[in-house]
């Protein structure tokens, strides 16, 4: 069941939004730009809510879609826009409208009357304070699922800090280690150092799963996702071993194969076909001989446009 502790009042949350939109320091871009006078920072956003679809989603882990859909809302916008990114136009801010903190608690409510599993909240990083707000009023009208924060895990641990008692289960992304990799791809160099420490405390704050005996779905803990990319093998195995010495069984590993090389990544020769059988077995073998067993893997050939939803406007 979600937490019935709040992490502080709606005044404070008020005061707190006004504060960090003003001179934008919500990740770690710290781009220090006045979103509530309509400015935009690295995440193409202003201080105006925008989301790009609402519904029940049904390809995410099984201890989270599980059999009647995880209710995800998609924002608009992002602080990482990887040159790779599945959710490319949403990613952008091309795709989505406009919506109140006030209509994104009708969501999550709604969201909970079609049976979804969880709220599931993608790529929320930028828009946090009024995300906050709009849990501690659904709460107040009865939402009683858990909340899951979806992240790519570039995230600053003070404004996470915000999030303690409102969000029960963690959904963060570990995409690389080297700083290499995460120049290139996602123009953030410090990108391992911190998603790591996000991760540290994503784990203080929610501990080990906690899974329902009765349905196997999730009500806390955290589940760490890693995409593998096209001859990345090493980088991915490095990435597993971390989180095995760091948290052992205390989070679950989700290792993906679903990368889908779309067409902004045609000029890309390294990105720009899907990871091979051999590739993903390597990895999952890496995993095995280590000692992982709290995970989930991928069947078959995942890498389909199929697992990337319309972002139409649905549900908002």
């Amino acid at each position: 069941m979600a937490s019935e502790t709040t992490a502080f009042s709606n005044n404070n949350a008020d005061v707190w939004l006004r504060d960090v939109m003003s001179d934008c320091v919500l990740c770690p871009r710290a781009c220090h730009v006045n979103r509530l006078a309509g400015q935009t920072g690295y995440c193409g956003q202003t201080a105006e809510l925008m989301a790009a679809r609402a519904s029940l989603h049904y390809w995410e882990e099984p201890c989270i879609s599980g059999t009647s859909g995880s209710g995800t809302v998609f924002f608009s916008g992002c602080n990482l826009r990887c040159v790779f990114c599945q959710n490319h136009n949403i990613a952008l801010g091309k795709a989505g409208r406009v919506i109140t903190a006030k209509h994104l608690v009708e969501i999550f409510l709604n969201l909970q009357e079609q049976g979804a599993n969880n709220i599931n909240l993608v790529t929320p990083t930028h828009f946090l304070p009024q995300i906050a707000i709009a849990l501690e009023q659904a709460k107040c009208r009865g939402l009683h699922l858990p909340i899951v924060y979806n992240t790519g895990s570039y995230e600053s641990v003070d404004a996470l800090r915000h999030l303690e008692g409102l969000v029960d289960i963690y959904l963060p992304d570990l995409k690389y280690l080297s700083a290499e990799l995460s120049a290139a791809y996602s123009h953030a160099p410090d990108y391992f150092e911190i998603a790591c420490a996000a991760i540290a405390e994503m784990y203080r704050q929610v501990g080990d799963p906690v899974i329902c005996a009765d349905t196997g779905l999730m009500q806390r803990g955290v589940i760490v996702r890693h995409l593998l990319l096209p001859g990345q093998t090493k980088d991915s195995k490095k990435i597993l071993r971390y989180l095995h010495e760091t948290y052992g069984d205390h989070i679950y590993i989700s290792i993906m194969n679903q990368y889908t090389p779309l067409s902004q990544v045609a000029d890309i020769e390294a990105l720009n076909r899907t990871v091979t059988p051999e590739e993903y077995d390597r990895v999952l073998r890496f995993a095995k001989r280590i000692g992982i067993e709290q995970g989930f893997r991928q069947e078959g050939s995942a890498a389909s446009e199929s697992f990337i939803p319309e972002f139409d406007e649905r549900g908002l």
